[in-house]
Order: C-alpha cells, then structure tokens, then sequence
C-alpha cells in the first residue's frame, strides 16, 4: 500500500427534494452515471420510493425514475448491471399498515434504459433481506440477512436476478450480522465484509473458494455500517463504511484481507444519519454516492477522490 495518499477532489449535494433522502448506490452504465436513493418521511416511514438519478457528467442530475409499490415501504435501493447487460434495482419492502412485524421481503426491477422499470419480482426469502447483488461468472450474488427470528446471513445466487436460489443457509449467524459488500478477487476468490450488531458489533471478514459453499471469517474489531467495497485497479481494495468511534462518520478505509484489517484513511464531509455508499472508481478517481444529515436535512452527496 505503498501509494500517494488519496486526495478528496470535490463534494456535490446532487438530490435533496424529498424531506429524508438517503441510501444510495452509483453505477456507471452506458457512459452515464447513475446512482439510486430512498425518498420518505424519515429514516423509517410508512411510504418508502426509490428514486433514480442520471447524469453525463456528475455535475448536473435529473430524475430518470420513482419506483413505488402503494402501501409499501421501499428501502435501501441498490444498483447493479446484470450479466446480460440490464439495469438491475434491488430494494427490501415493508408494510407497515398494520403489524410492524409483517415479514421483510426482497423486490428486484429491471431496466433497458434506466427511466421504463418492469417488476417487481419477490425474490429470496421473507426476513431474509437480500442486501445487495455482485454479479460474477455470468451469475448473481447476494447475502440475505435475517430481520425477524433468524440472525443470520444466507447465501443466494441467481442467473436472471428475478429467480434466487440457496447456496448456504446459513453462512455466518454470531450476534446480529446483517448487512454486506461482496467482491470477488482475480483467482475467483470471494470476499464479504458484514456488518454486525448486538452485544458484540464488530465487523467480520468473510473468505471462500469456488462453489462458495464453505466460508471462514475473520473478526475486524470495528464497528461498522453500510458497508461497500471495490477492488482498485492496482489491486488494493477500499471499504466504504459508517463509524461510530469518536463520533458518527462516513469514511473510506484500505481493507487488507490477508492479514484482516481495516485502516481510515479519508473521512467525507458527515455526520449524524448517514452512509450508505456506492463505489465507482473511473479515470483515475474513486467516485463515492453516500447521504449525511450534516447539512440542513439528510441529503445525497457525491464525492470525487484522487488516486
């Protein structure tokens, strides 16, 4: 890790129209930038969008799209391109009409340009929300937490993104783990930052060999949240995470898995409700969607990082 330290370049408020903007994802897609948010009333609320927004350059952005489900509560939005070349959103549902401990499930859309979405298709298992897809070898990641009865995370996969099957039912179930960021190395190797709460909330790295049937971990000793992590060209990998140390941040972190540890190394302008990164890194530059209430009121910010 013998690099030039990377420089924050700019950061851009890029959508504030709802009154709680938040949980985001970015993509590059067809030279266009695209990145996702929740639009409700608050961190948690009964009405739940999932807004998508596009933009040529990451200077201007405009609305491409506002999927909704009446009576539901969508949330944490998540973007991805599947092996077919498809936009593909990825969201958990809540009603919360009647009952708040009617079961979670897990909704995916598809989209050929980014504005006409056709879904939603139930995916998964109720409670067992499946947080985020990596696609690799022509096929669909995804860790499911349990948020009923069930603590832990399960492993699916699917070819299409509508249908998912079960790889391993239960790949790590110490505390409360929940959410997660998959990346998968030059040699097929996977690896899985997750999150976990409870009485012990320090965060695990997760490793497996193909068919990803057998996983060891390794404990972080930091607490995180919202994580999401990218392999750098170069071959280092960066983690974007919440911490909760001296006070509430969203920061970028050097991940080295061979050894098992996570390093700071660039706080972003935060604070409060906040996190929730998406990671692209493009031309030389780490580009970094994630929301902060720093500012007025919980926004979605994009910052530019030189590496």
């Amino acid at each position: 890790m013998m690099a030039d330290t990377p420089k924050l370049l700019s950061v851009k408020r890029i959508w504030d129209h709802a009154d709680h903007n938040a949980f985001t994802d970015l993509v590059r897609w067809r030279d266009r930038w695209w990145c996702t948010c929740r639009e409700g009333g608050g961190h948690v609320s009964e009405y739940g969008g999932l807004r998508v927004i596009v933009s040529d350059d990451g200077e201007q952005w405009q609305s491409a799209a506002l999927v909704e489900q009446p009576g539901l509560d969508l949330r944490d939005p998540k973007l991805s391109v599947t092996a077919d070349g498809v936009l593909m959103l990825l969201g958990g549902a809540r009603d919360w009409s009647e009952d708040q401990r009617r079961p979670l499930v897990s909704m995916s859309w598809f989209s050929a340009d980014g504005e006409s979405w056709y879904g939603p298709w139930t995916i998964g298992d109720p409670d067992l929300w499946l947080w985020r897809v990596t696609w690799h070898g022509g096929l669909g990641w995804s860790m499911g937490y349990g948020c009923g009865e069930k603590r832990l995370v399960r492993l699916y996969r699917s070819r299409c993104g509508r249908v998912f099957e079960t790889v391993v039912p239960s790949a790590f179930d110490a505390g409360y783990p929940n959410e997660t960021a998959m990346l998968f190395l030059e040699d097929d190797t996977a690896l899985c930052l997750l999150r976990r709460d409870g009485d012990d909330p320090s965060a695990q790295l997760g490793r497996a060999q193909p068919p990803y049937e057998s996983w060891q971990w390794t404990d972080l000793g930091v607490r995180i949240g919202g994580p999401e992590m990218i392999r750098l060209s170069d071959g280092r990998i960066v983690a974007a995470v919440r911490l909760y140390d001296d006070h509430v941040r969203t920061s970028l972190m050097w991940l080295d898995p061979d050894v098992g540890r996570l390093t700071e190394f660039l706080e972003l302008p935060s604070d409060g409700d906040t996190s929730y990164p998406g990671l692209v890194a493009h031309e030389g530059e780490l580009w970094v969607s994630y929301y902060s209430s720093h500012e007025e009121k919980t926004c979605v910010y994009l910052a530019r990082i030189g590496l």
